[in-house]
């Protein structure tokens, strides 16, 4: 018994070391988050796989709309430093080597990896339509870099193994027999994926919505062509995943969030 209450200590303080090592807030929204991993470790990674991508694709050889990436990217990008600066932030992304290209591809995506590495793919073209559907799309992934949420869902998989290893350990403490144990660790695991993985990535996605509104805004296109972009997006087809399997909002719930967000973001919205 005094085996397994010092097991007990144990984890809890070491749980309680990454917690406060870690703990810090997302830019615009306040929400504390886990950050276990170094941003500047993750932007060289990050880095090196960009460079990767882009030395293995084909860029779109479309002038117009590879300009209209690139433009919109810029006044994202000035707008993020705005926003960091406006939380006296600004050196969290000092370091930051903005880079935007369009690929030819019929994927309908984007992503802007930590660092502020983007890609955009043509085949999400055609549902942004023009330059303030562009900046949607552009402020959304941008927000994901800012808010850290690569690093957030990188530390949270090393507590979820970390908490996996000291259950292991105590279970084995405890004198639990291996069939038990097996049951205990699958139901762990199960737990971990849809209780915590899968609803932080949904959290993310919310989030990255609203800090994107902003930026967009900040940017000088008007918020409310988010909310066009993702009716486009509903009306192109989604995937039919069930809601507590998805990372992702449904379109439809993402719709609802993004009208609830209107307001905050047009009190930053200055037309050019």
């Amino acid at each position: 018994m005094k085996t397994v209450t010092r097991f007990r200590t144990l984890a809890l303080a070491l749980g309680l070391a990454f917690l406060l090592a870690g703990c810090t807030s997302v830019v615009g929204t306040g929400r504390s988050q886990l950050n276990l991993v170094s941003d500047a470790e993750l932007n060289q990674v990050a880095s090196l796989q960009y460079s990767k991508l882009i030395k293995e694709s084909h860029l779109s050889s479309d002038r117009n709309q590879t300009r209209m990436v690139k433009n919109v990217g810029a006044r994202i990008a000035r707008a993020a430093q705005d926003l960091m600066a406006s939380e006296g932030r600004q050196g969290e992304i000092a370091d930051y080597k903005w880079e935007f290209n369009l690929i030819d591809s019929k994927e309908v995506n984007a992503f802007c990896m930590p660092g502020g590495k983007v890609a955009f793919y043509t085949g999400i073209m055609p549902i942004c339509q023009d330059e303030a559907g562009v900046a949607a799309v552009m402020g959304h992934e941008v927000a994901h870099a800012l808010a850290r949420h690569g690093n957030e869902r990188v530390s949270n998989q090393m507590m979820v193994g970390i908490g996996a290893n000291l259950l292991g350990i105590g279970l084995g403490i405890g004198g639990v027999g291996s069939g038990a144990a097996d049951l205990i660790m699958t139901a762990y695991s199960v737990g971990s994926q849809y209780g915590v993985l899968l609803p932080y990535n949904r959290a993310h996605e919310a989030e990255a919505d609203r800090i994107g509104m902003r930026l967009m805004a900040m940017a000088g296109y008007d918020p409310e062509a988010a909310v066009d972009l993702w009716r486009r997006m509903d009306s192109a087809g989604g995937s039919g995943v069930p809601f507590f399997l998805s990372t992702h909002p449904s379109n439809r719930q993402r719709i609802e969030a993004l009208e609830g967000f209107l307001p905050e973001a047009r009190s930053y919205y200055v037309p050019r």
